[in-house]
């Protein structure tokens, strides 16, 4: 198994580089209240050599097709093909109240979106007919979407951040790996098995394909303060419109936690972030995250590793500590997949 560092704007150069100089696989950007993806992974790709990227995740809703492929193609350029194209429908209240974009036939709409991209990156004009995009829009065919970005060595792989079965499925059956959060290692077994039905479905097997769930991380001697280090961050996440329709709170209710979810969104609505954070289970932050010792840290890897994870992304930003805390995180986590026998 492998790591990656997921990153924001804050310290992003200076992450990155000492990612690679410690044998980080790849240095994710999400995508959030904090920063855009490409933003950060241009600044990235300017200061390392080596090490991948990724966008983890660009939103679906935030872009059309059409320039996804062009800021795919861009940063895969400027990286000399180190660049890996992750994307997520977001969840439906982000998607209508950040972009004005409806919710519905998700898997439809990423299927449609992935198939364009890809048409786009081989760099040959695109006429897409679909029932969610069409390409020229209007059928006259004057300026078709055309990529000239001289293209990198190698192709730029497609991740897609899935939660449910059948999205599960479809980044089986149309992406080269999956991006998964909050992810127990039971759960990432139970995601790995949809991704291989979905797979199987088209005549692939599993070989090639990349298993990343990104897992927030605190490091220290006491695990119960690591915790507690971790609870404005699950309480922010889970606080994104309602509970019903949030990502994180739904895995929270099949992990068993659905009161305690409940509670969690019911107080961020109410404005009371200190009730929130302290309404976070204990027991669904330790399964879902890196806490405590080196030790458990590289216990935890083991568990990883035997569920088929092939490069497990740290997130540091998920932790409020200044730019030295973060830069330990990335030394402390490379100890513990030494430690843990599984480094690839």
């Amino acid at each position: 198994m492998k790591l990656g560092v997921n990153l924001t704007y804050q310290g992003a150069a200076e992450l990155a580089v000492t990612a690679e100089r410690l044998g980080y696989d790849v240095a994710f950007a999400p995508e959030g209240y904090r920063s855009d993806a490409p933003s950060v992974l241009g600044l990235v790709a300017g200061r390392t050599e080596r090490i991948g990227l990724a966008s983890g995740v660009m939103q679906i809703p935030a872009r059309t097709p059409a320039l996804a492929a062009l800021t795919a193609a861009t940063l895969n350029s400027l990286s000399n093909g180190r660049f890996r194209l992750g994307l997520g429908v977001s969840n439906p209240d982000v998607s209508d109240g950040w972009y004005g974009v409806p919710f519905g036939q998700p898997l439809a709409r990423t299927r449609e979106y992935v198939e364009i991209v890809r048409m786009a990156l081989s760099g040959e004009p695109v006429r897409y007919q679909g029932e969610h995009y069409r390409l020229p829009y209007s059928g006259s065919g004057g300026a078709p979407l055309h990529v000239i970005t001289e293209p990198a060595h190698s192709p730029v792989p497609v991740y897609l951040g899935a939660v449910g079965p059948k999205n599960l499925r479809l980044a089986g059956e149309i992406a080269d790996g999956w991006i998964g959060v909050f992810a127990a290692p039971e759960h990432v077994a139970q995601s790995v098995e949809h991704i291989r039905q979905g797979r199987e479905s088209v005549g692939l097997t599993m070989s090639g394909f990349e298993t990343v769930p990104a897992l927030a991380t605190s490091i220290g001697e006491d695990t119960d303060a690591c915790i507690d280090l971790l609870r404005d961050h699950y309480a922010h996440l889970m606080g994104i419109g309602t509970a019903e329709r949030n990502f994180y709170c739904s895995l929270a209710a099949r992990l068993g936690f659905a009161d305690e979810a409940a509670e969690v969104s019911s107080a961020v609505r109410a404005g009371d972030r200190a009730r929130a954070a302290k309404a976070v289970p204990r027991d669904f932050i330790d399964r879902t995250a890196l806490v405590g010792p080196v030790g458990r840290i590289a216990e935890r890897l083991r568990e990883y590793a035997d569920v088929g994870v092939t490069t497990l992304s740290v997130m540091i930003s998920a932790v409020a500590t200044d730019l030295d805390g973060r830069l330990a995180i990335l030394e402390q986590a490379m100890t513990a997949l030494d430690r843990s026998g599984v480094r690839d």
